[in-house]
């Protein structure tokens, strides 16, 4: 330490010069780093879906709100339903605040349900909010002969579904497994709108594990309208406003069945989650979350969504930082009985997969 203080002498470089050189960048504010910047929103998603419509539209108007006004641009990497872009910022990206991310409502019980290819931990996320919770439904087709809830508890119903990980086959095939109901399994369709057209071909008679703002897509409005579909019943602990007349599916009596139903209806709860990762400095993340609390007030952002058909009931980073750590207190014994139903499901799948392919060659 004395030779390197001497060096300095030497050079005329004395410990008060050095901090006043460093204080600048020490000290520089969010509106000094954000200002003439592009900061990135990264979605876990494909464009033109639910979650990049919302995102995209509150990157239109949450920029202004970021002190220094930075052009935020949104990028889309999609991929095993949000968990390759996860896996991607949390270790390898930029924790300065130029980045931030949206992903998918089932990414925060991921690591829980799947550690070995969740490469990040939610409990370490620092959240920035949610626009919206989402509302998972029932729907059947004009065609199906299951036509009231009590029918899915005694009638096989036929329904469609993408693949595991996703609610369209998750939300179904746990509530088989908890509550007694009959769904009859079709997965591989690509998106709800492939699930859509095998249910007007009658190839299945419903989709389950649906999100209702998905029903403001033309294709599926279409077929509402028409009365191809209709909601039968809806998921959740409580009735949403939205659908007050909607029944609730029953609940399970027993502590642990309902453990494993809490972790299944957080999905709903996180709704299109944003989020930084762990490192960015404090006062950058407070002014991305500012300027995402703002946004949820924009009048100019509200009426886009209304236009869009966007349903607008924000949840704090705080309300989502309490509902992660609730999640991560789940007893081991549950957690690992959910984690076996969950295994359960893509072994299935994969046998139906080998089956289906064998038939076609």
């Amino acid at each position: 330490m004395r030779k390197i203080g001497a060096i300095l002498t030497g050079l005329g470089i004395g410990a008060a010069a050095l901090s006043a050189a460093a204080a600048p960048a020490l000290a520089e504010s969010a509106m000094d780093f954000y200002k003439g910047k592009r900061i990135y929103l990264k979605i876990g998603s494909q464009t033109g879906g639910g979650y990049d419509t919302i995102g995209r539209a509150i990157a239109r108007y949450m920029d202004k709100h970021i002190p220094g006004n930075p052009k935020i641009i949104v990028q889309n990497i999609p991929g095993g339903g949000s968990l390759r872009m996860m896996n991607q910022i949390y270790n390898t990206g930029k924790k300065d605040g130029s980045e931030f991310g949206l992903g998918s409502s089932g990414m925060p019980t991921t690591p829980l349900l799947n550690p070995k290819a969740a490469k990040f931990d939610p409990q370490k996320l620092l959240w920035i909010g949610s626009p919206t919770q989402i509302v998972e439904i029932l729907m059947v087709s004009d065609k199906s002969t299951v036509q009231t809830l009590e029918d899915i508890y005694t009638k096989e119903l036929i329904i469609g579904a993408t693949s595991p990980g996703s609610a369209t086959l998750d939300f179904p095939y746990i509530t088989n497994a908890i509550s007694g109901t009959k769904f009859k399994i079709v997965a591989g369709y690509k998106g709800a709108g492939g699930v859509g057209l095998a249910m007007q071909r009658g190839e299945v008679f419903g989709i389950a594990g649906f999100a209702l703002a998905s029903l403001n897509s033309s294709r599926w409005k279409s077929l509402k309208e028409k009365g191809v579909v209709k909601i039968l019943a809806q998921f959740g602990f409580k009735r949403s406003k939205r659908l007050p007349d909607v029944p609730l599916f029953k609940l399970p009596d027993n502590e642990a069945d309902l453990q494993i139903i809490r972790i299944l209806y957080s999905r709903m709860q996180y709704g299109r989650p944003f989020f930084v990762i762990p490192g960015v400095p404090s006062d950058r993340v407070a002014a991305l979350r500012s300027a995402f609390a703002a946004t949820m007030k924009d009048k100019g952002f509200l009426d886009q969504a209304d236009k869009l058909k966007l349903f607008i009931d924000p949840s704090t980073p705080e309300e989502l930082a309490a509902l992660t750590k609730q999640l991560y207190s789940t007893p081991k014994s549950v957690v690992e009985r959910l984690v076996d139903l969950t295994d359960r499901m893509r072994q299935e799948n994969r046998k139906k997969k080998k089956t289906k392919q064998k038939k076609q060659n």
